[in-house]
Order: structure tokens, then C-alpha cells, then sequence
């Protein structure tokens, strides 16, 4: 198949000034240089204006040399899919009545939805913008098991925050992910569970995970759960984490999965933020080698949760762990229970789960996600943005405990009937070829991570990735931060052979689900390294300046909103409305504000340049500057703190400290070794910021880390 040459790339002296508000653009630069990827390459994420035509660093005959041509050649060889065929159909088959009436377009140009050609990528999305009703009214048919039919498409309206997605229809979520897809294949795999030590997966089947779920949902409802109550999960990624989930969506309740790297305060103010009356968890945990002791950490955040009745205690080791008055060991409850668990009708806006993610402020949220809406717009993604196809085994090796653990791990795949892999280890254990050991042993076909462990493993070399067979590896994908130019190539040339499709994802815990990726798009379509590039259907993104106004045209920087609603986005956030309405609407009324900045370019592509608020990205997580600063000045010798981000070669962005100390503080070393437990201690240890700069204003001297200057 012919493949279109790639372009020159543009040197900093071609770049053309940019036009409008440019916020954010220190460290990154947002230049559109432009490339053409063969008809099958979607090559993302350039991240620093460099082009893909430019020479590899490396000397000749160097592992990173690999020319543009090569890359064309081999991805020349695979066909191109803007489109999963079944969906493409279906897509493209879509009414265009709704009942509702016509709305213009805002964000998206009028001379490309004027160009679009029936069937076509910019014909589905006009569509999806100008009649949501009609479009994911279809997709809600045709993929999801209702117990009632909806009767209301969508009712939303941002000026009062409210988002109603399939009115008075009623399913049950876990009959979506499981039922459904036991009554068919019964025995086709539902999860991989690659355990810490190498070599030691487990299969699970989509019969024995539902049997697990419903004696899960038994055990749950026997201990007192009902509908619409809280139950936090506290496990590391594992089948029985899984199915804790879907019980809890069997049964109708609400699951909040606290990451289990979080600490003991973190928890408890999680648990009593949603007010919970069941933890579930494990003895302890295994990553990298190590033991974690979770359920210490649960017995001591429990302490300071009046609302817990039960702790359910499954084992992930053989150690034994003191159990008190509240402690019920999960294993041998379930193996009481029937492995059969009516579930529970539930209402289509009634909620599935919260999730905690910070925000500007020093308290968590917890955004509300809801059930028919949520679980669409997961599986819908998860299709269409990395070419799922019946059969594949996708990877994604997030943790449960964030929001691409709950999309691409548990309830996307699921939904879909796909084989989902839980990665329960790290990067580099036991060794740097642990993922690609991994690709090859389970012939995984999409691999999902983050820029930071790419980050991490370019450091090892290209070795530990050649050892290893990958041929099986269609789609790479990259989601929780920006992702730099060099770690970039590194994917796409080394681990991807420069035959893998490349998708570099956009969205947040609050979309529920991937915004802007470079696919689904129109066959060959053109590709712009560094850059998320194309927004989903119904998805309609603006920027707006400075002054509240929309910023029109291309070559322009602004404030990321999005116009209009969407099945996947959060709903509110828990006992607090109105913080929901101040965070994302009040910014821009009419809008959801992103909290993050874009560039837009001449051709309408969309490139984010960061964040507006006080939030760091460390390794992909978000974590507001407020609460590490909070933590900061709980010890009794700080007077004041300051903290901000810093670019970082592995992390991506990392924190740095400033702390005032009070007179007679004391040995400054020792605060400040205090301090960084203290952030470890209240947030977890991924927190804890890499530089502190203290100020001894008694003795005049700075400190920085363990060492001094005068000030």
C-alpha cells in the first residue's frame, strides 16, 4: 500500500509565532511541525518540535538509528482501520433524526464539516456533535443489555452542571461484563492475572470470574450491603480486586478503589469522605519483590472511621495477620455462598463508583460516575481507539486504583468481552525486560502504559526490549501525561518495530474515558507527533482566552473546554455539588473546563501544553500542591511552605518544596527528614517532593535537602 513521504521537518526559525494566549508552553514546545504517517502508523507524541524525518541520535549503527524510511516501509506492510468494520457500519448507518433539533457546531470548523464525506470520520463526528440523541442512542442499543429500555437519550446542560445520559433506562453493569458474555463463550478468558513473579500468570475464565463476583455480591449482601451503599476497595491489581468491583455493581453498591499505595490517613479520609461500611482488602501485598502490609494500613485508617462495620480480609500471601472484632476472613465467607446472585436493577444515572483525584485545593474529591453512561463511553473507546478485535489480549498495566485501571482494565474490556491482563508487578522486576518478557509469553496485542516507565526503561537500553519477541504487538499506547519526544521514538522504533500504531491519549478521571487520541480517524490520515490530535465522537473541544472568549482559527493556544456533554463524564462530586459547579463550569460558563491548556493547530489538531491549576503530574498522577503543602505544615517546627513543579527526566514533573522553619526549630536536617515522612505518612510516598529548600531564618542559612549555603 502506498504510504505518503514524510514532510521536513520544521527547524525553531520556521516555526511561525504563535497566535493568541500560550499558556503553559515553558519546557514544551508546541511548534506544528508536520509529518505524514503511513496509512496503518499512527505516530504520536513529539513533545519537543522535533520531527520524525530529523536523524536519530546515536552514531551510524547505533540501536536508535533507524531512518524515516524504514519506518514507512515496515508500516507500510500493515492495513490500515480508521474504524473497527462491525462499528464502522454502524457508525455510519446512524439516522441523522434524533426528534431533537439541529445545533450548530461549536469548536468544530465549518469548512471541515462541510468537506466530510458520508460515512466519514469528520461526517460521524459532526454527527455525534450536531445529534447526540441519534448517535450513541444507536450505540446504546446495539452494545449494552438493558433490563429497560431508555427513553431519553441525553438531558444535560452545563450552566447548572446537569448530565442525565439515558433516562429511565435500567441495567445492571456486571450482567454487561460478565453475563452476557457467559451465556456465549463461557469459557474464553476473561483475565490474565500476570502476578508478581514472573512466569506464574493465572487465567481466569468470564464463567469462573461471574461465579467469583456473585459469591462476592453473596458475601457482601450478607454482611449488610445494600443498594446504594459505600464499600472501599484496598487491594493491588488482582481477579479478586476485579470482582470485588462487579460485586459491588452486582449488588448496587457504590465502590470507591483506593490505590493501595496510599497511606493510612489518605484511606480514612477516603472512607469517611464517601462513608463507607465495608473495606475490603488484603493480608498483604506483593510488587517488586517486596511485601506490603496493607492490612496494617487498613487497621490503622480504620481507627479513624466511626462508619466501617466489616473489613473483609482476602490473602495474597500465607502470612498471617492479626485479625480484630471487625476482621472477616473473605475466603472462607465466600466458600459459604452460592455462586449464583440476582443483581440488582439499577437506574441508568444511579452511581456505579467514585473515585478520588485531587484538585487544587488540599482535599480530594470524589467524582461521581454513573452507571449505562459511564460503561458506553468505556467500551466504546476502548473498541475503537486501540482496533480491539474478538480474539486480542490487551494490556494495559495500570492499577486499578486509578481511572485507567477502572476504563482500560476492568470495565471497557469486559464489556467488550475482551481478555484483559492485570499486571500486578513493576517495570523492573525482576529485571528491565519485564513488559516485553510479558508481551511475548501472553501475546498481547495492545500494551498501555504510562510515559514514565518508557521514561524509566530507555535508560536500560534497547537490549532488554530486542531480547524478547513482540511480533504480536499491534497497538502501543500511552495515557496519564505528556509524553516526550525521545521516549516517543524510543516506542514507536524500538518496542513497536515502526509497525505498531501509536496512540498517545488525552482525558482525565473526570471524562471517565479517552478524549483526543490521534484514532479513530479517516484511513491514512495525517499525523502529528507530539500531539493527541482528534478528538471522540461527541466530543467538542474549544479554547477560550484569558477574558472568558473563545479563541477561533488555528495556530492559537488557550484554556482546553469542552461545549457539550458526553456519556462518560462525571456527574458531580460527592456532598459537594457545588464544588463540582466552581472546578468545571463556573470558569467558562457554558463550558466544561478542562484544567488544562491547548494548542491548536492550522489543520485543527489539538496538542495540551499542561495544567492551569495547582496540580503537579508526577508519574502520571495528579496531585494538587495544596495538599502536600498541608502536609508540610503539620510539623510543628514549619512556619510556612510553598510547593511547585519542576520537569523531571523520569517522572515527568516532580515536586519541589519550600518550607520556613520557626525560630528555634531545632536541627533542620532532621526537620526536613521529618517532613518527607510526614508527606509519606498523610498522602503516600510518591508525594514526597524530591527537592526541599528550608529557610533558617534565626541562623540565616539555607537548606537545601541535607546541604547549606548562606543565605
Amino acid at each position: 500500500m502506498h504510504a505518503p513521504a514524510l514532510l521536513p521537518p520544521r527547524t525553531p526559525s520556521q516555526r511561525p509565532e504563535k497566535k493568541g494566549w500560550d499558556p503553559g508552553r515553558s519546557g514544551r514546545e508546541a511548534g506544528p511541525y508536520r509529518t505524514r504517517a503511513p496509512r496503518s502508523g499512527w505516530w504520536s507524541e513529539g513533545g519537543d518540535g522535533a520531527g520524525l524525518a530529523e536523524t536519530p541520535k546515536g552514531a551510524p549503527g547505533s540501536p536508535h538509528q533507524i531512518s524515516a524510511q524504514e519506518c514507512l516501509r515496515a508500516s507500510g506492510k500493515m492495513a490500515a482501520r480508521g474504524l473497527g468494520r462491525s462499528l464502522g457500519r454502524l457508525l455510519g448507518s446512524l439516522s441523522w433524526r434524533s426528534g431533537q433539533p439541529v445545533r450548530p457546531l461549536r469548536g468544530v470548523s465549518a469548512p471541515a464539516a462541510a468537506a466530510a464525506q458520508p460515512g466519514s470520520y469528520q461526517a460521524q463526528i459532526a454527527q455525534a456533535a450536531r445529534e447526540p440523541a441519534a448517535f450513541w442512542g444507536q450505540l446504546a442499543r446495539d452494545m449494552l443489555v438493558w433490563d429497560t429500555p431508555y427513553h431519553t437519550v441525553w438531558d444535560c446542560d452545563f450552566s447548572s452542571g446537569k448530565i442525565g445520559w439515558f433516562l429511565g433506562g435500567q441495567l445492571n453493569v456486571s450482567v454487561n461484563c460478565l453475563d452476557q458474555h457467559v451465556r456465549k463463550s463461557p469459557e474464553s478468558v476473561a483475565l490474565i492475572w500476570e502476578r508478581d513473579e514472573p512466569g506464574t500468570e493465572v487465567r481466569i475464565t468470564y464463567r469462573e470470574l461471574l461465579e467469583t463476583t456473585c459469591r462476592l455480591a453473596n458475601t457482601l449482601k450478607r454482611h449488610g450491603i445494600r443498594r446504594g451503599d459505600r464499600v472501599a476497595i484496598y487491594m493491588p491489581v488482582s481477579p479478586l480486586a476485579v470482582a470485588a468491583m462487579l460485586a459491588c455493581a452486582r449488588v448496587g453498591a457504590v465502590h470507591t478503589v483506593v490505590f493501595a499505595g496510599f497511606s493510612a490517613e489518605s484511606l480514612a479520609g477516603r472512607i469517611n469522605d464517601a462513608k463507607c461500611k465495608v473495606v475490603i482488602t488484603f493480608n498483604q501485598g506483593l510488587r517488586g519483590g517486596r511485601v506490603v502490609e496493607l492490612k496494617k494500613i487498613v487497621d490503622e485508617a480504620v481507627k479513624h472511621c466511626p462508619t466501617i462495620q466489616h473489613v473483609l480480609v482476602a490473602h495474597r500471601t500465607d502470612n498471617k495477620v492479626h485479625m480484630g472484632r471487625l476482621d472477616i476472613p473473605l475466603e472462607q465467607e465466600m466458600a459459604k455462598e452460592d455462586t449464583v446472585c440476582a443483581p440488582e436493577t439499577m437506574s441508568s444515572e444511579d452511581m456505579l463508583f467514585l473515585l478520588y483525584t485531587s484538585g487544587s485545593t488540599g482535599t480530594p474529591k470524589g467524582l461521581v460516575h454513573t452507571q449505562a453512561g459511564y460503561l458506553l463511553y468505556a467500551a466504546v473507546t476502548h473498541r475503537l481507539v486501540f482496533d480491539y478485535r474478538p480474539g486480542d489480549v490487551f494490556g494495559c498495566v495500570a492499577d486499578i486504583g486509578w481511572i485507567t485501571g477502572h476504563s482500560y482494565v476492568v470495565y471497557g474490556p469486559l464489556c467488550n468481552g475482551a481478555t484483559t491482563v492485570l499486571f500486578e508487578s513493576t517495570p523492573v522486576y525482576p529485571d528491565a525486560g519485564r513488559y516485553w518478557e510479558t508481551v511475548q509469553r501472553l501475546k498481547i496485542n495492545q500494551f498501555y502504559g504510562a510515559p514514565t516507565a518508557v521514561r524509566l526503561l530507555l535508560k536500560y537500553g534497547d537490549s532488554w526490549v530486542k531480547k524478547y519477541d513482540r511480533s504480536s504487538l499491534r497497538t502501543l499506547g500511552s495515557v496519564g501525561e505528556p509524553i516526550n519526544y525521545e521516549a516517543w521514538e524510543w516506542l514507536h522504533k524500538v518496542v513497536g518495530d515502526c509497525r505498531c500504531t501509536l496512540v498517545d491519549t488525552w482525558w482525565q478521571t473526570e471524562t471517565g474515558g479517552i478524549c483526543i487520541a490521534p484514532r479513530p480517524s479517516e484511513e491514512g490520515a495525517e499525523i502529528l507527533p507530539g500531539m493527541a490530535m482528534r478528538p471522540f465522537y461527541g466530543i467538542v473541544p474549544i479554547l477560550m482566552d484569558e477574558k472568558g472568549n473563545v479563541v477561533e482559527g488555528g495556530d492559537v493556544s488557550g484554556a482546553l473546554c469542552l461545549s457539550q456533554a458526553w456519556p462518560g463524564m462525571a456527574r458531580t462530586i460527592y456532598g459537594d455539588h457545588q464544588r463540582f459547579m466552581e472546578a468545571y463550569f463556573k470558569p467558562y460558563p457554558g463550558y466544561y473546563f478542562t484544567g488544562d491548556g491547548a494548542y491548536r493547530t492550522e489543520g485543527g489538531y489539538y496538542q495540551i501544553t499542561g495544567r492551569m491549576d495547582d496540580v503537579i503530574n508526577i508519574s502520571g498522577h495528579r496531585l494538587g500542591t495544596a495538599e502536600i503543602e498541608d502536609s508540610m505544615a503539620s510539623h510543628p517546627a514549619v512556619a510556612e511552605t510553598a510547593v511547585i513543579g519542576y520537569p523531571h527526566d523520569i517522572k515527568g514533573e516532580a515536586a519541589f518544596a519550600f518550607i520556613v522553619l520557626k525560630d528555634n526549630a531545632g536541627d533542620p536536617d532532621l526537620v526536613v527528614k521529618e517532613v518527607r515522612s510526614a508527606v509519606a505518612n498523610k498522602i503516600a510516598k510518591y508525594a514526597v517532593p524530591d527537592q526541599i529548600l528550608s529557610e533558617d531564618t534565626h541562623s540565616g542559612i539555607l537548606w537545601w535537602n541535607e546541604g547549606k549555603v548562606p543565605l
